[in-house]
């Protein structure tokens, strides 16, 4: 059996089918590019079959990347297998995924059906794909809580139909590690033709194990795992890449096990992953949160000024995170700001360095020096800034001590369309009077549950990061902004909300696939 597993990235389809995380299709590529990036080995890029812009986007990364498999996801039906085929057409390598369920609760309360007819469904729905590809997954949904003996008839049966991955989805996060890699080593010994193909488990995080499962389940025989950036994904989310595959490398001496990742790109992806969904990574997040490699306990800093290792078991540059801090200015050019992202983690075409370059000379006249944080900021805020379709032209602010004097704000925004709209709000605070004329403006009312503005860079002239969190009548979203202006970096995050609401609302008829 190989000693290398492969990494299934589902950030784009698990990830982004979760409530509050929604991607524009602009977004969507730059978040594939970040993967390929990684060397991640399979993207899943999305339903085909859900909507018409899942269907194009699917198909707009398989144009695009180039050293990465390129996976659809489709349920056993010939319409979902069909737009999944289309979509990843162009891709040099391309993949169908297809599921069914096949535990007792799904087939009697949910699917309606017999333990034969499933059978049936799993097969053609195999033997359809490959019409497409040779390159097919095929998954049995709340694997966890299905019978084993069926469960080795199904993936019997799939095999010889043509399936050369087979996945065992903990669809509900329940199981544990004993249980899984007892599962795993099952499949590997006791299923006909299981040399023949690569196991993969897809663990969801309901209680808090989606990691550990992984990590078991490749102790069991899974040469796969599917994971998501920062863990994103249905309910608690899904096992998160950085950890799983940092697991792997510094307990190489336990596992074994190597993976294709440039790890030294994962902080980048991670945080512009944040950036573009607008969900931040806690501070104590392992791998890529901010606490990760920061020490305040006095015993610990002595400890690490003596030596790294004794509290640290990786060092922050495997992640990508820097560990020193050069200082940029005015004068410095292009190639410098390159490197000096790619050390961040960052990887920019010459559209987005040219882009972030003119963002960096304005920030460089206005500001002393430009630190490692603001560069940053100014590659996340171009992450953000795909995302459209309103745009802030002009802002103004007046606010004060008089009793007498109510604070007001004057903002002008710009559509895609082309239109420009313009209102002045009158509030008890500036910036409830900025969040207010933005959503008379848009027409998008919403409550502001929280509000918090950081400084990402230190001394006076440092650039702020607002962050909010809001509620409409259906959901809550996050929203980002920066700017060396704290009105306006606030101002960005709330316009920010209303940008990913409006992109939301043009993805009707979507499929929700719980998987």
């Amino acid at each position: 059996m190989t000693n290398f597993v492969k990494i299934f990235d589902t950030t784009l389809r698990d990830g982004e089918q979760a409530p509050g995380f929604s991607m524009s299709s602009g977004q969507k590529l730059a978040m594939a590019e970040a993967l390929e990036g990684l060397r991640v080995d399979v993207i899943e890029a999305g339903f085909a079959a859900a909507s018409p812009g899942d269907f194009e986007g699917i198909r707009a990364i398989a144009e695009m990347v180039k050293d990465v498999t390129v996976c659809s996801l489709a349920r056993c039906n010939d319409g979902d297998i069909r737009a999944s085929g289309e979509a990843i057409k162009p891709a040099k390598h391309g993949r169908i995924h297809t599921f069914i369920a096949t535990s007792p609760l799904h087939r009697e309360f949910k699917l309606k059906m017999d333990k034969d007819e499933i059978v049936r469904r799993a097969v053609a729905g195999v033997e359809l794909a490959r019409q497409y590809t040779d390159d097919v997954e095929f998954s049995c949904e709340d694997a966890i809580r299905t019978e084993r003996d069926y469960m080795k008839r199904v993936c019997e049966a799939v095999i010889r139909a043509g399936a050369t991955t087979i996945n065992m989805p903990d669809t509900v996060g329940y199981t544990t590690p004993e249980e899984i890699e007892d599962l795993f080593r099952f499949l590997t010994t006791e299923v006909d033709g299981a040399d023949g193909v690569t196991w993969s488990a897809h663990c969801h995080d309901d209680l808090g194990l989606a990691v550990a499962n992984s990590l078991a389940a490749i102790r069991g025989g899974a040469r796969q795992v599917e994971c998501a950036l920062n863990g994103i994904g249905e309910r608690a989310g899904n096992c998160a890449l950085e950890e799983v595959v940092m697991a792997l490398r510094t307990r190489k001496d336990f596992f074994g096990m190597d993976t294709n990742i440039r790890t030294e790109g994962l902080y980048g992806a991670s945080k512009l992953l944040a950036a573009i969904t607008g969900n931040a990574v806690p501070r104590n997040k392992a791998i890529v949160g901010k606490n990760a490699f920061a020490h305040e306990s006095g015993i610990h800093q002595h400890g690490v000024l003596a030596n790294r290792e004794t509290y640290e078991i990786m060092k922050p540059e495997h992640v990508g995170v820097s560990t020193d801090n050069l200082v940029l200015g005015k004068h410095s050019g292009r190639a410098a700001l390159r490197n000096r992202a790619e050390k961040l983690g960052f990887t920019l075409s010459d559209n987005q360095l040219q882009s972030v370059f003119v963002s960096f000379k304005e920030l460089a006249d206005a500001k002393k020096e430009v630190f490692d944080s603001d560069i940053e900021a100014l590659v996340l805020g171009e992450a953000v800034g795909q995302a459209g379709p309103w745009e802030i032209e002009s802002l103004y602010v007046s606010a004060g001590s008089d009793e007498n004097r109510i604070p007001k704000a004057t903002v002008s925004l710009r559509h895609e369309d082309g239109r420009t709209q313009q209102h002045v709000s009158e509030m008890l605070g500036p910036m409830n009077a900025v969040f207010d004329a933005i959503s008379q403006i848009t027409d998008t009312p919403m409550e502001l549950e929280h509000y918090s503005v950081n400084s990402v860079s230190g001394g006076e002239d440092a650039m702020a990061e607002a962050t909010v969190r809001v509620a409409t009548e259906f959901e809550s979203y996050q929203g980002r902004g920066a700017s060396t202006d704290t009105v306006l970096a606030s101002a960005l995050a709330w316009l920010d909300v209303i940008n990913r609401i409006e992109r939301r609302a043009v993805r009707t008829g979507s499929i929700a696939a719980q998987h």
